[in-house]
């Protein structure tokens, strides 16, 4: 899932875009609202966390524009502003959830889980492929009922095949889906990461080429006849 942390305070953005990251979801960070306002029209996001305090368009003023145009994704803010007024402005804006400052980072995951089961509208469903099975509820990842143990990357990575069936994709298109617009790597690193994952896969048993390259084009996950 792909989460918009919209904060100026790099510092504090730094460190918990790296605590979302390591809690498997893609993060993007904008560091004033009129950028935020831009991300969230160019990309779609699962949930947006958004300052009070921003340079160019505040927190308050960007939830108002999200909700006016439309925006359905859940929005969570989060300021250093702690009275009931400020809450209900925020609410208010349209916000789904707030948060104070300094944040208890166990308790801001719990709210960011939560306000992500509320925005789906069904469970998701266990992805299966020739004895492959990935369940996003929990990220557990099996074949032929032997757990796998993946990097968030890895995971990430088999999941976009899995959504993905026969279709193939580029390496160009797991770098959008996959990484943060702020860190994309280099094409060397997606195959590095796809050569892990396959290597992972082929010990517990499944077919090398599970994963097939498609020259000139990418990789894509191979049927059996």
């Amino acid at each position: 899932m792909r989460i918009l942390l919209v904060e100026d305070d790099e510092c504090f953005a730094a460190a918990l875009a790296e605590a979302l990251s390591d809690q498997w979801y893609v993060v993007d960070v904008a560091k004033d609202g009129e950028v935020g306002w831009a991300q969230a029209q160019a990309l779609n996001y699962d949930l947006i966390l958004l300052d009070v305090m921003l340079p160019k368009l505040d927190g308050i003023s960007l939830c108002k524009r999200l909700r006016t145009h439309s925006y359905g994704s859940p929005i969570l803010m989060m300021t250093a502003l702690d009275t009931s007024y400020d809450k209900v402005m925020g609410l208010d804006a349209g916000a789904d959830d707030y948060v104070v400052k300094p944040i208890d980072l166990p308790e801001l995951l719990a709210r960011v889980r939560a306000l992500l089961r509320r925005g789906m509208t069904s469970p998701s469903p266990v992805l299966e492929w020739e004895g492959l099975k990935l369940d996003p509820s929990t990220y557990e990842v099996f074949y032929q009922n032997q757990p796998l143990r993946l990097t968030p990357k890895e995971y990430s990575i088999l999941e976009l095949f899995l959504r993905s069936g026969r279709r193939v994709l580029s390496r160009s298109l797991l770098i959008e889906h996959v990484w943060s617009l702020d860190a994309p790597p280099t094409e060397d690193t997606v195959k590095a990461h796809v050569k892990s994952l396959r290597n992972k896969l082929k010990t517990v048993g499944a077919p090398n080429d599970l994963i097939e390259t498609v020259h000139g084009l990418g990789y894509r996950l191979k049927q059996s006849s």
